[in-house]
C-alpha cells in the first residue's frame, strides 16, 4: 500500500523560507507524478506544484512561481517544496499527493491523484 508522509510545516515571518518534504512508501523513476497541494478552510484544494520521473516535467501555480522549488530524490523516496519569501497568503496546509496514471502536464487536479499524505501547515505570519 502506498503511504505519503509529509514534514516541514510551521510558523514562519512573512519573507521567510521553508522546506517541505513529502516521503513515499515507493518512489522510483517509474513513478510519473508527485504533486503538492495546499488547503484552506472555506476553499477548494488548489494544486501548487508538481513533478514527474524521467522526463523532469515541473509545473508550479502562478501564485508560486518564481518562489517556491520542486525537486525529488529517488534515492531516498522523497519529493521537496522549498518555499522561499512566503507571504501570509500562502498559509494553509500543505498536501503531497501521487498518481501513477498521469505524467506533471499542467495544473495539479484532485481527482487527477489516487493517495495522499495527511498534510502539513503551514503559517506565515508576523
Amino acid at each position: 500500500q502506498v503511504q505519503l508522509v509529509e514534514s516541514g510545516g510551521g510558523l514562519v515571518q512573512p519573507g521567510g523560507s521553508l522546506r517541505l518534504s513529502c516521503v513515499s512508501t515507493t518512489l522510483t523513476a517509474e513513478t510519473p507524478n508527485i504533486g503538492w497541494f495546499r488547503e484552506t478552510p472555506g476553499k477548494e484544494r488548489e494544486g501548487v506544484s508538481c513533478i514527474s520521473s524521467g522526463e523532469g516535467m515541473i509545473y508550479y501555480a502562478d501564485s508560486v512561481q518564481g518562489r517556491f522549488t520542486i525537486s525529488r530524490d529517488n534515492a531516498k523516496n522523497t519529493v521537496y517544496l522549498q518555499m522561499n519569501s512566503l507571504k501570509p497568503e500562502d498559509t494553509a496546509k500543505y498536501f503531497c499527493a501521487r498518481t501513477d496514471r498521469l505524467p506533471c502536464w499542467g495544473r495539479p487536479r484532485v481527482h487527477e491523484y489516487d493517495y495522499w499524505g495527511q498534510g502539513t501547515q503551514v503559517t506565515v505570519s508576523s
